[in-house]
């Protein structure tokens, strides 16, 4: 060989350590690149892991409460209800009481008032104690007519009473 063949060689050997140190280092560099993306995935898998969980607990928690809230709302409802029946129940053995004039339904007059031309006797009778004032005592339709509303009202302040503590239930944060 002679030495211009030798120096024809040197170059391609050149370039094929060039070459080669080029294919080692895009290898080095596309492990490196490979190492760092796998480190985010994992950072990532993991970011997303308590993203979850999180959002896991913080859906019990607000299921936990709603329970809760309809738990007390339901003892709320049963309360107010047992509260209508009682007053209805009361009611209806005033009514009854009034029917068979068990009970008679009475005002007060004006004592001052000489030209009402009503004299109810200030004595005690069996029926009832009448305090020494002058009463009149209502007829009995008209009794039943007053006791049919305040049974209305009685169970419209019930009602209003579940209303109030249902918004209140609801709009008190916990």
């Amino acid at each position: 060989m002679t030495p211009v063949q030798k120096l024809a060689g040197l170059p391609a050997l050149i370039l094929l350590a060039m070459a080669t140190s080029f294919g080692i280092a895009w290898q080095v560099q596309d492990w490196r690149l490979g190492k760092v993306l796998a480190e985010q995935g994992a950072q990532f898998e993991t970011d997303l892991t308590a993203i979850g969980n999180a959002a896991a607990a913080q859906a019990r928690t607000e299921q936990d409460k709603r329970l809760a809230t309809e738990q007390q709302l339901a003892i709320s409802d049963q309360q107010h209800t047992k509260e209508l029946f009682d007053a209805q129940r009361n009611q209806a053995l005033l009514r009854d009481r009034l029917a068979t004039a068990d009970v008679r339904l009475s005002v007060l007059l004006d004592a001052t008032d000489s030209g009402s031309g009503c004299d109810v006797p200030d004595t005690a009778s069996t029926v009832g104690v009448v305090h020494a004032a002058r009463r009149a005592q209502l007829d009995p339709a008209h009794a039943q007519r007053i006791i049919g509303i305040t049974d209305t009202g009685d169970q419209g302040l019930i009602a209003l009473r579940a209303c109030q503590a249902y918004a209140k239930e609801v709009s008190t944060p916990k």
